[in-house]
Formats: structure tokens, sequence, C-alpha cells
């Protein structure tokens, strides 16, 4: 899928709308066979206003349209997203639940005492995760997460919080790609449009925060296999910070790490 969906003619990228489709409906039967092995009945999604889960929204809600749930989780003000997510909610003809944090997050901070930035940061989406889950398991539902390649190949997603899901729909999909097929499944162009953030703190944008763009990351996995285009078209400083966080979240990508096992001889 991924030589085939995304081509090239040096930086310039198009995509293959048959392909693209092909591929939505794999994802689609993933989901309900996936839904099916488990013996549950359906799927949810925490809705953040950003464009990766408004698309697994979207995959879930073609997969499952009565049983797929959005739960929208504010901690922070979050009055520019709320807008998207209304934008959402008539696009895909759905109805989220809210699950306010707020005073649970509060709570949290005053008891543990925490003051570091991203260790405050991450409490977030591991009250989210918690949240997902205890509202899955009431409904016999699986947690769809919103991780796309360029974010599982970086490690950008906090372990056990958005990282802690059943189900990754859209983990082999670039950011560019994320867009090409929201387009096809009626996401709002002011979600596609819309400038990348986690939401982590006020202001807090990814692209920033990674330290280059997600047109430089999609490049360099399109053509992971190919060091010679890649040092072409990527700035060198580029190239060892992807590289570097790559290798830095490789613990976020395996299960709990153990030790040799005893030898019973």
């Amino acid at each position: 899928m991924k030589t085939t969906l995304t081509k090239y003619n040096g930086r310039e990228r198009e995509f293959n709308k048959e392909i693209a489709l092909s591929y939505i409906e794999t994802i689609v039967n993933f989901l309900k066979d996936k839904v099916k092995e488990s013996n549950s009945k359906g799927l949810i999604v925490g809705i953040s206003g950003g464009i990766d889960s408004a698309l697994v929204y979207a995959l879930c809600k073609k997969a499952f349209p009565n049983d797929t749930l959005g739960v929208i989780m504010p901690i922070d003000k979050m009055d520019h997203d709320l807008v998207h997510i209304k934008e959402l909610e008539k696009s895909q003809n759905a109805k989220f639940i809210t699950v306010d944090l707020k005073n649970t997050f509060d709570s949290i901070l005053a008891a543990t005492n925490v003051e570091d930035k991203m260790s405050i940061s991450n409490i977030k989406p591991r009250l989210r995760m918690t949240t997902l889950y205890a509202l899955a398991q009431s409904k016999r539902y699986l947690v769809c997460g919103t991780d796309n390649k360029d974010e599982y190949f970086t490690g950008y997603f906090t372990k056990y919080g958005d990282g802690g899901v059943d189900l990754l729909p859209i983990v082999h999909l670039t950011k560019s790609e994320v867009k090409y097929l929201s387009e096809l499944l009626n996401v709002p162009y002011s979600i596609i449009n819309k400038k990348p953030s986690a939401g982590l703190w006020e202001g807090q944008s990814d692209e920033d925060e990674l330290g280059f763009s997600y047109d430089d990351l999609d490049f360099y996995l399109d053509h992971i296999d190919n060091n010679v285009i890649i040092n072409k078209y990527l700035d060198q400083k580029v190239i060892e910070k992807i590289e570097k966080m790559h290798k830095n979240s490789e613990h976020k990508r395996q299960s709990a790490y153990k030790p040799l096992e005893i030898n019973k001889k």
C-alpha cells in the first residue's frame, strides 16, 4: 500500500484515489474483524478537534454506524477546538459525549506536587486513556487510538496515554495521507487545514516541538529504504533528529522489558 498510495516527483507528492479508497475498506474490515474476534460490540474514540481523531472516528463510524462513541475530554480551555468538534459532529452525523476531567486533573496535581512541565502535560492523555477504558469496558467496546505513522515512528505519543489503546487503525498512514483520506471521508476542511497540536499546553505546536515539519517526516518515511534520496532532499540535521527520536522512543513501541528467564537447569 505504502509504495503506491503516495507517489513522488522530487519533493512533490500525489495520491492514488483508487488505492486510498481500497485502503479505507481495508481499515474498516480490520476494525470489524477485531471487534468480532474480541467478542466486543463497538468502538470508542477520544475526540480532540484534530485531524487524526477525526479520521479515526470517521473510519470507526463507517465500520460501526450505531456502535461508535466519540468522547470529548476537556481539561484546559478548548473553545477553538469545540468549534471544529461541532463541525465534525455535523459532517459525520454524530453526537459525542463530554467527560470533563479538569477537577480530576487538578486533584492529581495537588496530590503529587509534580512540577516538571512534561510530567504535568502527560498526566492529561493518561487521564483520557483511563476514561476511555472505563467507558469502553462498560459498553464492551474497544479503544481506538489516533496515532499516525509519523507519531508512532518518532514516539510522539504518551506512553500509557494516547499510546494506551486496543487498535491503531491509521498507524500505517503518514500525516499527508491522513489528510487525503480525511478529505475522502468528509472531514471538515477546517480540521484538515488546522495546525497540528497535541494540546499539551496553550499554544503548543507539534512541529515546533518536533523540530521539523511533518512534510519532511513524511518524505523520510516514504523513502526510508533509500538513503540516497533522503540525503538528497532532507537537511542532515533533520535526518539526525528523526532517527534520534526513533531510537530513543523504542521502549514506547514495545511491551514492558523483562529480564532473561531463569535457567532451570
